[in-house]
């Protein structure tokens, strides 16, 4: 494990602030205690960025040097990836298997925008007088990354990769939750040969860290992915400071089950949207649409599919559900599913914490099924961040239509049907940010990312991803060689 050194401004240096405990949740054992930064660790952070993101060695380097730069970190990710994937275990509960692919998936991030660097042309624009005109673009200056505690080593690599390419200099805060992955990626990207200065790692509370990165003058932009509330706040604070922020926030993400849809194809597909991760997602399809004449049998065999699940230990490869990320977590997904109950909602399965052996000694939740609510009971508004799937019917694409917009949360969604065109216009139709047809959960770098509505604003992922942390410049340069006209007789 990380040894619980905070890694500031290319230092590494014991914190200052109050004490962060990192919890293995299959267990309850303790990974790590250690002091997380103050804010007098995060404006030592920001002094250090400032001077290495005005260095002329790193703002002048050209963009296949920083390049180069970025691949090895992708290198550093794949040469450390078990160490990566055991640490992020440890530090979330998730599934060694799914780790693992984090871990590929972020030494991916950090490969497609080195890549990306090599390909980014400037472009001259059209001449409309005698100047020679350009639209060029430069780094902002120094970037906060606000990341979650879901799934730390990619959600950092989407904001890190794309900022350093863009020549900016980084302070990451990762969710006091699981911060050792990150700051095993501060080491990485130490060992690559970025800089001093230019990348921070700062766990610890978002009211101390997180507000000084927000509220700095220094700090050019700011790119969150978190909680819809905590989203909204950050926002007004960027607003008056007229800085420009990325924001990722929740999900009530629809799947919708037309009669036509291809059922193995379907269950599998609904399983995966909800289960993986434990719901633990932004993008979860946590909530089910199933058309009328097929929904009773499509609901059966999701429910038996569904205690077939494996619910288990993350270290154990054939486990399918592991714990949830902390107990405090586990007992609000509890209270979610009791407050549907207390409105009406039946659990057709799942429903409690299971019992018994490892069990009673981690933060274990079933794979749960409701039903018997309509689309405007709490638990079909409200985000979980759990094994928790609310299923309703429908008769048509009218109404599925009406009822998947009908949400403050417009982040995914997904569909099931044999009928392309009919995909098509419903999904179209839906007012969400990524649409999956007959698949879900399925991600390309190459592709943005990005949710309307509560779902946040801003795109991250594909080509424009390192253009979100630069500024645009427009450059005239006169062709002529005449002085202009207006001094007239003066010059």
């Amino acid at each position: 494990m990380p040894e619980g050194k905070l890694f500031i401004g290319g230092e590494w240096e014991t914190g200052t602030g109050a004490a962060i405990t990192s919890v293995f949740p299959a267990d309850g054992s303790v990974n790590r205690v250690f002091a997380g930064a103050s804010a007098a660790d995060g404006l030592r952070a920001i002094e250090r960025a400032r001077a290495a993101q005005a260095d002329p060695a790193w703002r002048g380097l050209r963009a296949h040097e920083r390049a180069r730069l970025l691949a090895r970190i992708a290198d550093g990710i794949e040469a450390n990836a078990d160490r990566i994937a055991r640490i992020q275990t440890l530090d979330t509960g998730k599934t060694l298997r799914e780790t693992r692919a984090l871990a590929a998936s972020a030494a991916g991030t950090f490969r497609y925008f080195a890549a990306v660097l090599e390909t980014a042309d400037e472009a001259l624009t059209v001449q409309r007088g005698e100047a020679l005109t350009a639209s060029v673009h430069e780094p902002l200056g120094l970037v906060a990354a606000i990341t979650p505690w879901n799934s730390p080593i990619a959600s950092d690599a989407q904001k890190v990769a794309p900022a350093l390419a863009a020549g900016n200099a980084v302070l990451l805060k990762p969710a006091s939750w699981s911060p050792l992955v990150s700051l095993e990626l501060a080491r990485i990207v130490a060992a690559a040969g970025l800089p001093k200065g230019l990348f921070s790692v700062l766990p610890g509370a978002g009211r101390e860290i997180g507000n000084l990165l927000v509220e700095h003058p220094d700090i050019a932009k700011v790119s969150f992915t978190g909680g819809t509330e905590t989203g909204r706040a950050l926002a007004r604070k960027a607003a008056e400071k007229l800085m420009p922020v990325s924001l990722e926030l929740g999900g009530k993400s629809p799947t919708i089950v037309f009669d036509d849809a291809d059922i193995d194809l379907a269950v599998a597909g609904v399983l995966y949207g909800i289960f993986s991760s434990s719901g633990q997602s932004c993008i979860a399809g946590s909530r089910l649409f199933v058309q009328r004449g097929i929904h009773d049998a499509f609901v059966a065999r999701l429910v038996a599919a569904t205690e077939r699940l494996r619910v288990g230990h993350p270290f154990d490869d054939a486990t399918q559900v592991a714990p949830l990320i902390h107990f405090d977590h586990r007992d609000a997904v509890a209270a979610h599913v009791a407050a549907a109950r207390a409105e009406g909602a039946s659990v057709l399965t799942g429903g409690r914490a299971p019992g018994g052996g490892l069990y009673d000694r981690g933060a274990y939740y079933l794979p749960t099924i409701l039903a018997g609510m309509d689309n405007t009971a709490r638990i079909c508004r409200e985000e979980v961040f759990g094994p928790v799937l609310a299923v309703l019917p429908f008769e048509d694409e009218a109404e599925v239509i009406a009822k998947g917009n009908d949400n403050a949360y417009g982040l995914a969604c997904g569909i099931w049907t044999r009928d392309f065109p009919r995909a098509w216009r419903v999904g179209r139709a839906l007012r969400t940010g990524t649409v999956w047809i007959n698949t879900y959960k399925q991600f390309s770098i190459s592709t943005p990312f990005g949710g309307e509505k509560d779902s946040g604003m801003g795109r991250e992922k594909g080509r424009d991803g390192i253009r979100a942390y630069m500024a645009q410049k427009s450059v005239y340069t006169d062709l002529s060689g005449r002085p202009l006209p207006w001094a007239g007789g003066a010059v």
